[in-house]
């Protein structure tokens, strides 16, 4: 396939690399014509990625309308918050039949909006033509070509599959599933969970409360999911308890890094200007709990994340607001 990925950052560059070491036809798309020059000619991303080798055949440009040229499929790779600005601006450059995939994890603020619904929206394009990946994709160790695998989720079975055969590689085994719900919901609260998460360690807290705080947020996202419509299946795949284990435990992880900061007593703007790269559950966690709150889910601990990251709580606070909860049974809602 001709494959466009929309985005240099660490996901889109490793991905980008994951297509083009299957044999696609791949061009990235950089906003930064230096990075996109090296990527090109010295076959690399310094910014991103320093040291580690991109694929010859990997090339990139600054120009949307030459990225986008005759692609079969469009991957788009921007922070989940600017999609919709710049999905305006390439909407009259996509190829005609191309297929949209959402490397995004987050909700849109303001509309509450997945990322397939942003991009459906933006596009004028029907669902079937829209599809997701989501997993326990650390990007810099898929760069490093570690084994790693994933779900592609499409409401059309045929390009999931399709799309799954353009993901295969010796290192990178991606599963395919219809349930984009799921897929999406389990991709974006599990950032919230391991902000959480961060500031737990970041408070010192062992291995009992982050297994609490793990196991209980799988509780909230399979909530919220299966009130979407959602298959509480997919929350026990890849999607679900799997990119949310990667992503609570792994010092790899942009969102619980960011959590470790806020717990050892650093300021939203510190722990900002630390980390650098975007933390998607600092920009979604509200939107999931105005989704949330929408379809009369309950979600504690995603409430507290949002009391920490937007209305200054002090994370002490945070953890003990959960513990403080009444006592119920395990299959309860809460």
């Amino acid at each position: 396939m001709r494959i466009a990925v929309m985005g240099s950052g660490s996901w889109g560059t490793a991905f980008a690399m994951v297509l083009a070491d299957a044999d696609n036809e791949v061009v990235l798309w950089s906003r930064d014509p230096r990075l996109a020059g090296t990527i090109t000619h010295e076959h690399l991303n310094p910014d991103y990625h320093p040291g580690i080798p991109l694929p010859p055949s990997l090339v990139a440009t600054a120009d949307p309308a030459t990225a986008l040229a005759d692609a079969e499929v469009v991957v788009l790779a921007v922070p989940a918050q600017s999609l919709r600005a710049n999905l305006d601006a390439w909407a009259p450059l996509l190829p005609e039949g191309a297929v949209l995939v959402s490397l995004m994890k987050g909700i849109e603020q303001g509309t509450s909006l997945r990322m397939s619904e942003v991009a459906a929206q933006v596009a004028g394009v029907p669902d079937s033509r829209v599809a997701v990946v989501s997993g326990p994709n650390l990007a810099r160790e898929i760069a490093q070509r570690q084994p790693a695998a994933t779900t592609v989720a499409c409401p059309d079975e045929d390009v999931a599959e399709r799309l799954s055969d353009a993901c295969t590689t010796a290192y990178f085994r991606p599963y395919w599933t219809t349930d984009v719900v799921g897929t999406e919901i389990g991709g974006s609260v599990k950032n919230v969970i391991a902000l959480a998460n961060g500031m737990a360690v970041g408070m010192g807290y062992g291995e009992n409360a982050q297994s609490a705080l793990i196991t209980r947020g799988l509780a909230e996202m399979t909530r919220l999911g299966t009130a979407l419509g959602a298959s509480p299946i997919t929350f026990l795949g890849l999607a679900g308890i799997g990119d949310l284990i990667a992503t609570c435990q792994s010092p790899l992880s942009r969102n619980r890094t960011f959590g470790e900061h806020l717990g050892r007593g650093r300021s939203l703007a510190e722990a900002t200007e630390i980390t650098t790269q975007t933390c998607e559950g600092v920009k979604s966690c509200r939107s999931i709990l105005d989704l949330a709150a929408a379809n009369g889910v309950d979600m504690p601990i995603t409430e507290q994340v949002v009391q920490v990251v937007h209305h200054g709580l002090d994370p002490r606070h945070m953890l003990r607001a959960f513990m403080n909860r009444a006592t119920k049974a395990e299959s309860e809602a809460g």
